[in-house]
């Protein structure tokens, strides 16, 4: 769908737009919100199904999740839920207008905001810019993040353990600055390595293991940068 929407526009996305993933089983629905946010603007993908969302998240970043709860398979709320188990991205749930109960199911499991069906593609916009703002004021806010005894000071690219400044290749700065921008979120190796100087994602293991060992009090069990299992690494923030 981004593809095609892209071929019809005119000027090009600026690099930083948001990338937003619409997950609906109704292609109408689906469609509908990708051409309105694309032309306001956005990034988008768009998924069938929870299965379909998952098979995108690992190969891509996004920076909101608009899921609808009622799908074929496995529902919007059990994907919210699992999503937030490990993951900061926002989620914004699509839910029907007259059912309380899903909207508070919900916000028990962890998303950011609802819109009910049948929704006006202008409040869905502006509910959106409200989550992506207090996103990037989230960010502004961490100028550091803390692992332990760890603690890594993101605008200065610096990390101590109490008064002493433990020593970091520029690589390694690059890739703690990465992780900490987005605690809690997945990484995927290809993303990772999306970079002149790791030379490859094979690389890149060997640089999150150099790292561990200035991070991990046990790098052979790491606590807090941990593998994803087919999806790359997660930096876990105290």
């Amino acid at each position: 769908m981004s593809r095609e929407l892209a071929a019809q526009r005119r000027d090009p996305l600026p690099d930083n737009a948001a990338h937003i993933l619409v997950v609906d089983d109704d292609q109408r629905i689906r469609d509908l919100i990708a051409r309105f946010l694309f032309e306001a603007g956005y990034r988008v993908s768009t998924a069938p199904d929870a299965k379909a969302a998952r098979a995108a998240m690992r190969g891509l970043a996004f920076d909101l999740v608009i899921l609808d709860v009622m799908m074929p398979g496995e529902t919007g709320l059990s994907l919210a839920r699992d999503l937030k188990s490990i993951s900061t991205v926002p989620i914004c749930m699509l839910t029907a207008l007259a059912d309380p109960e899903q909207r508070i199911a919900g916000l028990e499991a962890g998303v950011d905001d609802y819109v009910g069906k049948p929704f006006e593609p202008r409040e869905l916009l502006l509910r959106i810019q409200n989550i992506l703002k207090r996103g990037k004021a989230s960010a502004a806010l961490r100028d550091e993040v803390r692992m332990g005894d760890f603690i890594f000071h993101i605008g200065r690219g610096e990390l101590k353990r109490g008064d002493d400044v433990i020593k970091l290749t520029e690589r390694e700065r690059d890739l703690l600055r990465l992780f900490a921008g987005r605690p809690g979120s997945p990484i995927a190796r290809h993303e990772l390595a999306n970079d002149e100087s790791t030379g490859s994602e094979r690389a890149i293991d060997v640089q999150i293991n150099r790292l561990r060992r200035k991070i991990e009090e046990d790098s052979s069990n790491p606590v807090y940068l941990q593998t994803v299992r087919g999806k790359g690494y997660i930096l876990y923030v105290d």
